[in-house]
Parts: structure tokens; sequence; C-alpha cells
């Protein structure tokens, strides 16, 4: 039988099929074969023996946490406590490219800020808009229920962005106290080693303690290019251009133009260890 790892723990994987979830173990070539069930994965599995015989294709996989096969990742993304940041934000949807899921952007905490603070950032927000990201507002609730549904979805963020209240406002028996509790009710507080997935408006929510592997350690440089999606409206007359020092470089000749914004710009060059170069 096929189903869905939505919850591991010790050497238990809950494996959900249809309306019935298994606790299952993993054969024991699993080990020898370096093969680590995440939550999230798609398995094979018998209901005699609750043993999972094999793990199928992933269309993508995280270290921290280890999850797989995610569709969208819903950034909250604070204007003010803490402050609105391109870096941290630009980390996570490469982070998110560079896996294959889509990133949407949703702001919290308008109502905090001033008309000053506002004007220079809905600038900002428009860009992203026109590179393609879907941008909203934590109010925007039908819209962020539209498109969780059919989906599997994570809610990420920094630590105070909102997420959690996000989260209470989807779903008001989920009862999250902010950045404590975990999704499931009455689950106690967040660990780094608690990753479980619901269903929820007929898509799939999972629950994780957060993507914490931001560093870009190990990861090319041309990898963090390729993520920066913009670039590749401007293609370059040199072959692997990395739109650092090369002279006649179109991507950095439209950075100085403003067609690419520039703290984009900046932020690719810090992810790649290159200083400012324009």
């Amino acid at each position: 039988m096929q189903g869905q790892i939505v919850k591991i723990s010790s050497d238990l994987h809950f494996v959900k099929a249809g309306n019935e979830t298994f606790p299952c173990k993993c054969r024991g070539i699993f080990r020898k074969e370096h093969i680590t069930p995440l939550v999230g994965d798609y398995v094979l599995f018998h209901t005699k023996d609750n043993l999972i015989e094999k793990v199928l294709d992933r269309k993508n996989e995280f270290d921290r946490p280890k999850v797989s096969n995610i569709d969208q990742a819903f950034i909250v993304t604070s204007l003010v406590n803490p402050d609105f940041s391109t870096n941290l934000l630009d980390k996570m949807l490469v982070l998110m490219e560079m896996h294959n899921v889509k990133p949407i952007i949703v702001i919290s905490k308008e109502d905090l800020v001033d008309k000053v603070v506002l004007d220079k950032v809905n600038p900002i927000l428009d860009y992203y808009r026109s590179i393609g990201y879907t941008v909203l507002s934590n109010k925007d609730l039908d819209s962020i229920k539209k498109l969780i549904t059919g989906k599997t979805s994570v809610f990420t963020g920094q630590t105070g962005a909102g997420k959690s209240s996000l989260l209470n406002k989807l779903n008001p028996e989920w009862n999250l106290e902010t950045g404590e509790v975990s999704i499931a009710l009455g689950r106690g507080k967040h660990t780094t080693r608690t990753v479980e997935l619901f269903d929820f408006l007929d898509g799939k929510v999972m629950d994780t303690p957060g993507f914490s592997a931001l560093d870009f350690k190990g990861v090319s440089k041309e990898d963090i290019r390729d993520a920066f999606i913009e670039f590749a409206e401007y293609p370059c007359p040199f072959k692997d251009c990395n739109h650092t020092k090369e002279k006649e470089c179109v991507v950095k000749e439209n950075v100085f133009t403003n067609n690419i914004l520039r703290s984009r710009y900046e932020d690719y060059l810090n992810f790649i260890g290159e200083e400012e170069i324009i």
C-alpha cells in the first residue's frame, strides 16, 4: 500500500493512507543503504506487519528540518519587531528556489508602522511582485486559504514575525501560543526535533520548528546565482557569468539602471562572499 509519512517518533514512522494512520518501522536494509525516511515522504508499506518497504522519489528534501515533498512556503515577514530585512527575506527565497518550493511572501504588522516606513517598504514589495513573487498581507486570509488548497505548505519566518498568530487566524482551534505551542492542539512547545504533517482545507500544512540551514555552506555560487530569478531576464554575453567582476555584465548594468533592486544584488554578493563592486 502507498501512504505518506506524517510524523516520526524514535523508530516509529506514522504513515497515513486514506483515513487511517499506521505506526510503521523500516526495513533493516534502509540503514545499510543510508536511506533516511522523512516526514512528507511517500512510501510503500505492508499493513500486515506495518513495515515500510520503499521510499518513493522526492520532489525535494531539506536537512534542517528533515522534511520532504513541500509545494510552497509562506514566508511571514514583519515590518517591525523584528524590523523588515531584505537580507533575511532573500535568504528564505533563495533557499526555497533551490529546493523547488514556491515562496509566498506574507507581510505582518503593517498596522504598527507609520506612513514613512510604508512608503519605504512598499516599492520594495512591488519589486518582488514584479519579478513574479506573490506578496500578501497577513490579513488576506481568504487568499491564503485558497493557496493552501491542494498543496503541501509550510509557514516559516523570523521569530516574532507573527507566524503563530497567522496560523491561529486560519484555524482558531489550533490555539497556538506565539512561538511556543505546536500546531497540534495540546502538543506543547515546539522542539527542533518535532515535525508533523496535518490535513487542512483540502491541503496539508507541515508543522516545523523552522528552516535553519541559511548559511549556504556547501552551496555553489552558481546555485545561489540561479536562485535570484530576475537575473535570468538579463542574459549576459559571458558564459556562466557570476555578475561580480566581469566587465560589461548585463546584470550589473541593470542594477546600475535600477531595473534590478539594489538590495537584492547586494544580498547576492553577500551570500556568495563577494564585496560590492559597482
